[in-house]
């Protein structure tokens, strides 16, 4: 399988492994898609890291596959691919994007689809369609313009340029710069210390961000008072205030 999905302590691990470069054909895009709606489902899987390995994270799409597809059968496509990432985008339970070497293209937008992003100092990153007569088809020229602004995303677009790890924590396409074999590790820490927090809280924080990032203010103000209300129906909620009140704040446990 060129994807897998691997659980460990809450932790559901969506790794890549289509060697040497973990090129996204068809079949891997599937597998993406089917695999992270898996993760969502699963209860067992508090929260998740997308991993291509040490070496690499993805280096893009697979340019032969591509090649041989013409205007019909891309129309046909472009949809389905664009619906594999937004299947990762839409995991209802925090991402964290582990990445270590080239994260090109489709690789990028992979990693854009993420809550978190942790890189390597070896990691380079950006949307090199531009060098081929084309643009990012996966969701990059949204996900990086509202990531980083529309002025550096048309900068790493326009250009097709690769950025070293410094500059994409600069310019904010990266949260964490770490040495490339700790990667793995703290992108799993991170998602590990969330996999104990409340879990249907961490659903409403990132669906009211994100869907109240697409609307307007009144809109989205209406989408956190809907799920802020509705979280007084939870246990967690009448865990973590019982917890607050006798031990004092930071003390709950939710599992």
């Amino acid at each position: 399988m060129t994807v897998s999905l691997e659980v460990a302590e809450g932790v559901g691990t969506l790794r890549l492994d289509r060697p040497p470069m973990n090129a996204l054909d068809i079949a891997t895009q599937d597998r993406l898609k089917e695999l992270a709606e898996e993760a969502g489902r699963r209860e067992d899987v508090r929260a998740v890291v997308v991993y291509g390995g040490e070496k690499v994270f993805a280096a893009g799409a697979d340019i032969k596959e591509m090649q041989a597809m013409d205007h019909t059968a891309m129309v046909l496509r472009a949809r389905a691919l664009q619906d594999s990432f937004t299947a990762v985008a839409r995991i209802p339970k925090p991402v964290v994007a582990a990445v270590t070497g080239y994260a090109l293209g489709g690789g990028c937008e992979l990693a854009l689809c993420a809550d978190f992003r942790i890189a390597g100092e070896n990691a380079k990153l950006g949307q090199p369609e531009i060098l081929l007569g084309l643009i990012p088809g996966a969701g990059g020229t949204q996900r990086l313009a509202r990531l980083v602004g529309p002025s550096k995303a048309k900068d790493l677009i326009f250009t097709g340029r690769m950025v070293k790890a410094d500059e994409a924590k600069e310019i904010g396409l990266v949260d964490r710069v770490v040495p490339a074999d700790e990667v793995y590790a703290q992108a799993h820490a991170w998602a590990a210390k969330l996999a104990q927090g409340p879990a249907l809280a961490l659903r409403a924080a990132k669906e009211s961000i994100d869907t109240g990032l697409e609307t307007d203010i009144d809109t989205g103000l209406a989408i956190e008072r809907n799920w802020f209300a509705g979280l007084f129906a939870t246990e967690d909620r009448e865990r973590g205030m019982r917890s607050f009140v006798e031990e004092g704040p930071g003390k709950a446990k939710f599992l």
